[in-house]
């Protein structure tokens, strides 16, 4: 089984609407080399999110702006 890693963007990689907010930075979570989450606002939300126990290919994925805050 594939290993969960967090992925950090930061400037004009991070979404748009996040950036319009003030962010300057974003995580992701990864699998395989493919984003398996949406963008989240804090390496302490990426990190418990990617301590969460799911099968491969369960992890939410975050499709909608109003996602990326919860």
């Amino acid at each position: 089984m594939s290993q969960v890693q967090i992925m950090s963007v930061v400037g004009s990689a991070v979404p748009a609407p996040l950036r319009e907010l003030g962010l300057l930075a974003c995580w992701y979570l990864v699998q395989d080399g493919e984003p398996v989450s949406g963008p989240l606002t804090s390496l302490p939300a990426a990190q418990a999110l990617s301590n969460i126990s799911m099968p491969a290919g369960c992890l939410p994925k975050a499709t909608e702006p109003s996602a990326w805050f919860r």
